[in-house]
């Protein structure tokens, strides 16, 4: 139902699939040893007496990829990073996403243990475009990065990015274009048949009390080639993989909605604070920043994926090709969550300390407290694969076409039951700490607690020690059970025609094509609850699902906190016990208002010209051409009516009547994109890389929703429903249009040996405005009455925005040391951006009324571009020795903002980052090679800012990861 595209993969794109990876932590002793970087010294002089004889030096392991890659990067006609292996299953990392931020400029963000999405020169995947074979990919994230958790790194051959466009290449990237790439059978050129096996271990296993033990990863390869006599040669490649293992990880976290108060009120123990607003904050009135809730949670997640990879590659004749490729994987996780609530965070917040930006350090205050377990599991399947046709009809005419498929298909559900304190347990008797309604002690759920956020990484919660947070019974009012699912489809159908003539003088070839793609994107979030008063139900549930806390040393690398465990529960055993069935399944009618139904369509059609002539003395080669790109935007919505419905703990929620509206919206965009790459070859080691070029890149599929989410703050009672909505926010905006960039790059690049590099590039780009939240009033009807409604929309503002950085790259092998240490190098990347672009808080920055222009000044500062770190590095220093080989990886960025993927939310920002992993490799014969790698070694924890930094939101540790396997392969 969704679709998605890519470009070609032949002769025309063939060049900008190539680059190197180069990272290092011996950055500086390419200026501290000069003489290493010389030349390697010529062979002696051989006696001509002596019978000629001709010495082979097999490079394999992390040296052979390291030259490959070189290699790569400088018959590139743009400017490119690539990491490359000449043979299946030596691409030097244990995932896709951990190869990439070894690549100079590239850096990740760290979701579940491992690396996800990619910023490439500090710009956010939003800004990036991520290709598989070529070819745009799908994913289940609503985004338009490639899900890297989906491929098999053992698998993938060559990942690549191009910092630079080409007019044949596929429009998006203002950053630049991440492909992976899979063998080609026959341009492989020999037989290949390799298994591998790998035991993989998370640290964090040993603190569960119930582990579960190593886990493990087989995969299996074959590449051959047969000649078909008349019908020509015919090359086959197949991989297969299958993974499955656990990942407990250790959380404290905040809700997603922050808001500003008066830092003047005195708050009631019985409500919550009261709102500034910006005008307020502008007059000088004192405010402070706080999240609705604020939770403990300790899980496991247990993971299996089965990957299938397959190619043919077919040449009848020498004059054409045919090629079919296929990949299938399927990804299926279930996390087992136990969370500690405190849920009403505003409520009673008093002896308050705040520093002068808003960050609310300590206070106190009193809330409900929940036990709440979860059961989730996330069910991902992607398919994709292609048709290439090319044909050479004569020497200098060659035409090719490329169809192409990708599909994700996504479901994440959660079987959620929360468990409340209550005045009573669940026998009846009151329950200590517990502050009571009225003097007959009848109602009452909370419990006084205080915050203390100066003395540790976590802030110190301490509840009144009459209230046992590990006592079961306590836990006894108000049970809720949720059954939420959200479903993501995204499709892709492509079709490109090019086709190039070589010509003889400066001009040598033309080359053009066109391309045409269908992307779909729908997604539903569906929701079942059911609420439980009875104290008969609530009791045996409570007695019949109880379990232990799960593990021991909660959170104990985190200094400050002081809860360590609390009363669990069994989450599917609860929502039986209190929904009477294992699973309530969808709602009948799964229709509502946040629903997203995008179409997507785009026209691309394209000229370039290919040149080397002499310029300033030295020959130079490049390409000028320019793209046209036509863009479609078709998105469905619905609008309804709602119905308020009193929950047993006193607040609200709203209900879909099941009458609705249908809303279309359709927009479109045209963009131009002029190109020139030129390549100045200054010495034969040393070149000068020029790209000036245009680019765009498009809002993410589920940024163009035409959808609503509606949000309830967190609270007991409201006066009307209009105080109980803080705000129906759009879940897209189908009119956003690309963002589009003047860039420019200079890269300098030395090579002199086969293993060493120096390079430096300078970039710059301009693009159009920042993002910035606008108001528009809308009505609904809401329990039979109209009420007028603030939706915040994300807009782009008019103003330019500018970034600029620059990017060093090294590697070298000191082979002129003594054995051993002539085994000894290193790669190593640095780099620096500076950008003046603005984005706005959605709740708390500027606005601005679409109508008037009318701008409303923000509370909080706006963050900068998405995925931005002003320092991004990457270094290594490995050693091999005779059959032995070891690579110790260090990689670190600075803080940065990370957007939330599929649904609008306010600022969040990462705080630095350094992680350091280790690689070791044993080969004992050409077939038989034992390795050992680990991953996080320094048990690195990643922190959330929100909405401003230093304003903690979450912390999250995993702790180290271990595999140790072998592969064989003949």
């Amino acid at each position: 139902m969704w679709h998605l595209e890519a470009p070609s993969r032949g002769r025309f794109l063939r060049p900008g699939l190539r680059a190197v990876l180069l990272g290092g932590i011996a950055l500086p002793a390419m200026f501290a040893a000069p003489a290493v970087w010389a030349q390697d010294p010529p062979p002696a002089a051989q006696d001509p007496g002596e019978p000629s004889q001709v010495e082979e030096v097999v490079v394999t392991g992390i040296r052979a990829s390291i030259q490959s890659s070189i290699d790569r990067k400088r018959e590139e006609t743009v400017v490119a990073d690539v990491l490359s292996a000449d043979d299946i299953g030596d691409l030097p990392a244990l995932s896709i996403g951990e190869a990439i931020e070894t690549i100079t400029g590239a850096s990740t963000h760290r979701e579940k243990g491992g690396a996800s999405e990619i910023a490439i020169r500090g710009l956010g995947p939003y800004l990036g475009s991520a290709t598989f074979n070529g070819r745009e990919a799908t994913n289940g994230s609503g985004d338009r990065s490639v899900n890297f958790n989906q491929f098999p790194s053992e698998l993938i051959n060559t990942v690549a990015i191009y910092k630079t466009q080409r007019a044949d290449f596929v429009e998006g990237g203002v950053s630049g274009i991440i492909n992976m790439e899979t063998i080609q059978p026959l341009d492989f050129g020999r037989r290949r048949i390799q298994l591998e096996g790998r035991a993989l271990y998370s640290a964090y296993d040993s603190r569960l009390n119930d582990p579960a033990g190593p886990g493990w990863r087989g995969t299996a390869s074959y590449v051959d080639q047969f000649d078909l006599g008349g019908a020509g040669r015919l090359g086959v490649s197949l991989g297969i993989q299958s993974l499955k293992s656990t990942n407990p990880e250790e959380l404290f976290t905040s809700s997603s909605t922050w808001v500003a108060c008066n830092g003047t009120q005195t708050v009631s123990a019985t409500s919550n604070c009261s709102q500034v607003t910006p005008a307020q904050v502008a007059a000088g009135t004192p405010y402070y920043l706080t999240a609705g809730s604020r939770t403990y949670r300790q899980f496991v997640e247990n993971d299996q994926r089965d990957a299938i990879f397959g190619a043919l590659q077919w040449q009848p004749t020498d004059t054409l090709e045919i090629s079919v490729d296929y990949q299938n994987s399927r990804r299926t996780y279930t996390e087992e969550r136990n969370d500690l609530n405190f849920s009403e965070t505003m409520r009673g917040a008093n002896n308050r300390v705040v520093t002068e930006d808003g960050v609310l350090l300590a206070y106190t205050g009193n809330t409900t407290i929940e036990s709440t377990p979860t059961y989730r599991i996330r069910d991902e399947q992607y398919e994709g694969g292609g048709v290439r046709v090319e044909w050479q009809p004569s020497d200098r005419l060659t035409l090719s076409t490329d169809l192409s498929y990708s599909s994700t298909y996504r479901s994440e559900m959660d079987r959620q039951v929360r468990m409340r304190s209550g005045i009573r347990d669940i026998n009846g008797a009151v329950v200590p700490g517990v502050i009571a309604t009225n003097a007959a002690q009848t109602g009452g759920q909370r419990v006084n607690y205080t915050f203390d956020a100066r003395n540790g990484i976590l802030p110190t919660i301490t509840v009144n020690p009459l209230f046992d947070l590990n006592r079961w019974e306590n836990f006894s009012a108000a049970a809720r059970a949720r059954r939420d699912e959200l479903i993501r489809e995204n499709e892709i159908k492509a079709i490109r025609v090019d086709g190039g003539y070589e010509m003889d003088g400066v001009l040598t070839a033309i080359r053009a094509g066109v391309r045409f793609s269908e992307l779909t994107y729908a997604d539903l979030d569906d929701r079942v609850e059911t609420n439980v008063t009875n104290t008969a139900v609530i009791r045996d549930a409570n007695v019949a699902c109880r379990r232990e806390f799960g593990q021991e040393d909660f959170l104990a690398n985190a200094t400050g906190t002081t809860i360590t465990s609390w009363a669990t529960f069994d989450a599917r055993c609860l929502f039986e016990a209190i929904t009477g069935v294992p699973d309530t399944g969808l709602n009948p009618d799964t229709r509502a208002i946040g629903n997203r139904d995008v179409t997507e369509q785009t026209s691309a059609a394209y000229v370039l010209g290919e040149f080397d002539t002499m310029l300033f003395g030295a020959p130079v080669t490049g390409n000028v051409g320019l793209r046209y790109v036509k863009t479609d935007v078709t998105s469905i919505g619905l609008r309804g009516d709602f119905d308020v419905v009193a929950n047993p703990d006193s607040t609200i929620r709203l209900v879909p009547t099941g009458d609705f509206e249908t809303v279309t919206i359709e927009a479109d965009s045209e963009a131009w994109l002029p190109s020139l790459n030129a390549n100045f070859e200054v010495r034969d080691d040393m070149q000068l890389r020029v790209g000036l070029f245009r680019a765009m890149s498009r809002p993410d599929p589920s940024s163009l929703g035409a959808g609503r989410t509606l949000n309830l703050e967190p609270g007991t009672s409201f006066a009307n429903v209009e105080d109980a909505i803080a705000s129906i926010t759009a879940n897209g905006n189908p009119r956003a249009e690309p963002l589009l960039s003047w860039n420019a790059d200079v890269s300098l690049e030395w090579y002199p040996n086969p293993d060493s590099i120096l390079s430096l590039a300078l970039y710059r780009k301009i693009f159009n405005g920042g993002f910035i939240p606008t108001v528009i009033d809308e009505t609904y009807v809401i329990d039979g009455q109209s009420v007028t409604v603030p939706v915040i929309q994300d807009a782009t503002t008019d103003e330019d925005s500018k970034l600029i950085g620059f990017e060093l790259t090294a590697a070298h092998r000191f082979s002129n040391l003594p054995a051993p240490f002539d085994g000894l190098g290193f790669k190593a990347s640095y780099n620096y951006a500076d950008s003046d672009f603005r984005t706005e808080d959605l709740r708390l920055g500027e606005r601005v009324d679409p109508l008037t222009g009318v701008v409303t000044p923000g509370i909080v500062k706006p963050a900068g571009l998405f995925g931005l770190s002003s320092q991004v590095f990457s270094g290594s220093l490995y050693w091999e020795v005779g059959p032995f080989e070891v690579q110790s990886i260090y990689k670190y960025r600075t803080q940065y903002y990370q957007k939330f993927t599929g649904s609008a939310a306010q600022n969040r920002y990462i705080r630095d980052t350094g992680v350091w992993d280790l690689r070791a490799t044993y080969r004992v014969n050409r077939n038989l090679s034992f390795m050992f790698e680990g991953s996080n070694l320094n048990d690195e924890p990643r922190l959330h800012d929100m909405p401003v930094p230093g304003s903690l939101r979450e912390y999250n540790t995993y702790g180290p990861r271990y595999y140790l396997g072998a592969r064989y392969r003949f």
